[in-house]
């Protein structure tokens, strides 16, 4: 047998990173969108968190990576227009992932670097199961329950008011005295004994059987007749909060027990723990039981108690510093390799994915894996016809390890790697080259804008859930509309030109196949209003190379308005030093951020289509920080040893009040908080006339004392 690992994640070169980082993220989109949209996952909960997993351990460790088409921040996928929507007044985010001992232990270790802990001192951390099931949010008001609303994509979620008040563990008034406000948060689910019940009702019936108790839950619960979901047998498990008047307890613990004296079902294998040791140990004792529980759980959920605390450590990205979700380990496969499809990403790269015969493991079906690069097609000596092993844990899931050597079918031979695109210009393609000049790992078509895939690519992107999100023009969608020849969508502008041009055509686009009279009308609804768009989401749509969801609210934060940050980019492009420098000095921008812009804007073709889709919409400024705050809005570099915060805590403490942070010291900075040991920064800091304060006076500024880093 021939196996042989992923490449590990310290021998990537710079190029391999890029590559690998755009197919994952593709991945993991399309699992969010199926998953949270469609209750219809192609991927189990461990092959989706190890794509995660592997994307973090790019990101971390090509930090230009950052936010390259970066899913890092992004929870679950828009909600169904079946509903009406919520807006979470606390959005609903996820949870980072540990998948070994050692990750337990670092996350342990860092929590304590970031409070700076002291050693010696007790810090207890709560586990509990967890529950493999739909995410949902109940707010209660004067204690009556009044809107229940699922995740969605963590912003907004839909109205399940009705189906949920049929769930037996859901309480329409809470016991006892409780908070003018509270959203009690939790996991819908169903127990293995109800599912195998509620799949032999639908078997007797004709009906389609459920995959799983997931997807029985989430399909149930997401019924438009409520007297369905009353039919399904459901359950809640409480463990969590989001908007609130006030707390009842001070720790996780206390709050959550609490949840159970107001009526809910809390988990019984919910305990504080004193450090990574004990938590280990009930991970063990978790893992031992999970066949016998009755119901699906996929981890063991690790949570600072005291909220306090919480609050310091704050979040990052799409995730809280405090809590982890310590994950099960998952299976292997087997299974024959029969084919290699070739696709083409926006920016030009080729992507190597695997066709495999779909084979079930663990109640999933794996049909595709992504194989990254010609490179590691040759290292891993795999080819078509052979028997591999997928994997479904680790690194990259699902992914190829190796191939079974004594299977191998006669006549197979090397996989050569396209020269060509495979798109209908049939354009060359060119390997990458470092900015060392060594040959990198990438193949690219030569193409650029010409080439088809890579505009319909762009189209798709910039239509996409996080950008203009237009309804009913999806990746289907805009591919029909590029090869149309009656009603063309080549470029974004001529999306917002459709109804216009409809109304001048003899073809009209009700006519067309898969069109009519109320889908056309309700398209051209859903592109009229999207005519208004936040500057973030217009930033993120434009498709520019490493600029992601975080990056484009970085920007959109800096500049503030889409003129500010064009002026900028149109500098940046003329080879404006300043410019340039400006930009690199915004927190979690950097220099591969700035060259992406460069590249952006010097280019004629994109400056033309921008300025004709910005004559087509509106661009609204960027949110304004917080009024309260004294150092709302201002720019804040924080330099020397700080003594009562870490400097992550620092700078997530001014997030949190509205700043902007900034790693260097220009004309521009507003505030230079200087610790001892401060250097450069604090000579230019009095070189620019720049405010200087010390630690102590900030938490006299920002107004809370001693208390400030609670938040």
């Amino acid at each position: 047998m021939t196996t042989q690992p992923d490449k590990p994640i310290d021998t990537l070169t710079a190029d391999e990173a890029t590559a690998e980082h755009e197919a994952l993220g593709r991945a993991i989109a399309e699992a969010d969108r199926l998953y949270h949209g469609e209750d219809a996952p192609v991927l189990s909960d461990a092959e989706y968190d190890a794509l995660r997993r592997r994307y973090n351990e790019i990101e971390a460790r090509f930090p230009e990576l950052k936010t390259a088409e970066s899913l890092s921040n992004k929870v679950g996928a828009a909600p169904s227009e079946k509903f009406a929507k919520v807006r979470h007044r606390v959005p609903m985010l996820s949870l980072d992932n540990s998948f070994s001992d050692e990750d337990v232990v670092e996350f342990v270790a860092r929590v304590r670097r970031f409070l700076a802990w002291p050693e010696g001192e007790p810090l207890a951390i709560t586990a509990e199961p967890k529950i493999d099931g739909l995410s949902c949010s109940l707010r209660y008001e004067q204690g009556r329950l009044v809107v229940a609303a699922t995740r969605g994509d963590g912003a907004e979620g839909e109205d399940v008011t009705a189906n949920v008040r049929t769930i037996a563990d859901v309480p329409q008034v809470l016991k006892g005295e409780a908070p003018a406000v509270f959203e009690v948060r939790g996991e819908v689910y169903m127990r293995h004994a109800d599912f195998a019940g509620m799949n032999e009702r639908q078997a007797a019936a004709g009906k389609a059987l459920f995959a799983n108790p997931r997807n029985a839950a989430a399909g149930s619960l997401r019924q438009l007749d409520a007297s369905i979901t009353a039919s399904r047998p459901l359950h809640f498990f409480a463990y969590a909060w989001g908007d609130h008047s006030a707390l009842p307890a001070r720790t996780q613990y206390e709050v959550v027990q609490t949840f159970g004296a107001w009526g809910f079902a809390i988990n019984p294998l919910m305990v504080r723990c004193a450090g990574a040791e004990e938590l280990l140990a009930h991970y063990r004792r978790i893992e031992g039981m999970r066949a016998t529980l009755g119901y699906d759980i996929d981890g063991v959920v690790y949570k600072v108690d005291r909220l306090d605390l919480q609050q310091r450590l704050g979040f990052v990205s799409r995730s809280p510093r405090w809590a982890t979700a310590h994950k099960f380990p998952a299976e292997k496969a087997t299974t024959i390799l029969q084919g290699i499809e070739i696709q083409v990403g926006r920016t030009g790269a080729l992507t190597p994915v695997a066709k495999l015969q779909p084979v079930t493991v663990g109640g999933v079906v794996v049909s595709n894996a992504t194989l990254h690069n010609e490179d590691e097609i040759k290292r891993k000596g795999i080819r078509i016809g052979d028997t591999v092993i997928v994997q479904r844990a680790g690194d990259v899931i699902p992914q190829v390890l190796g191939y079974i050597e004594e299977r191998r079918p006669t006549g197979t031979v090397d996989y050569e790697f396209p020269k060509v695109c495979p798109c209908p210009l049939k354009t060359p393609t060119k390997r990458e080259v470092t900015a060392s000049g060594e040959e990198g790992v990438v193949w690219r078509c030569s193409g650029e804008f010409a080439c088809p895939y890579q505009k319909v690519e762009h189209l798709r992107h910039f239509v996409s859930r996080r950008a203009f999100d237009i309804e009913g023009l999806g990746e289907k969608q805009i591919a029909l509309f590029f090869q149309d020849e009656d009603l063309p969508i080549r470029e974004p502008a001529d999306i917002f030109t459709l109804a216009e041009r409809d109304a001048a055509n003899l073809k009209k686009l009700k006519d067309k196949e898969g069109f009519g009279e109320t889908s056309s009308k309700n398209l051209f609804a859903a592109i009229e209003a999207r005519r208004e768009i936040a500057l973030e989401r217009f930033l993120y749509a434009l498709g520019m190379r490493h600029v992601g969801e975080t990056t484009a609210r970085q920007l959109a934060r800096a500049y503030g308005s889409w003129d500010a940050f064009a002026a900028a980019a149109a500098r940046i492009a003329e080879g404006d030093a300043e410019a340039g420098a400006e930009m690199d000095a915004i927190d979690q921008i950097g220099e591969t951020v700035v060259a992406a812009v460069k590249a952006y804007f010097g280019e004629e073709h994109n400056q033309a289509i921008v300025e004709r889709l910005t004559r087509q919409v509106t661009i609204l400024d960027a949110e304004r920080p917080r009024a309260e705050s004294p150092v709302a809005g201002k720019t804040v570099v924080f330099t020397g040893s700080l003594v009562r915060l870490s400097r992550d805590e620092a700078k997530a403490m001014a997030d949190r009040l509205g700043a902007k942070i900034s790693g260097s010291v220009s004309k521009k900075t507003d505030l230079v908080v200087a610790g001892p040991g401060a250097g450069s920064k604090l000579d230019k800091a009095r070189e620019f006339g720049v405010e200087v304060i010390d630690e102590d006076e900030w938490f006299r500024r920002v107004g809370e004392g001693g208390d400030a880093a609670a938040g």
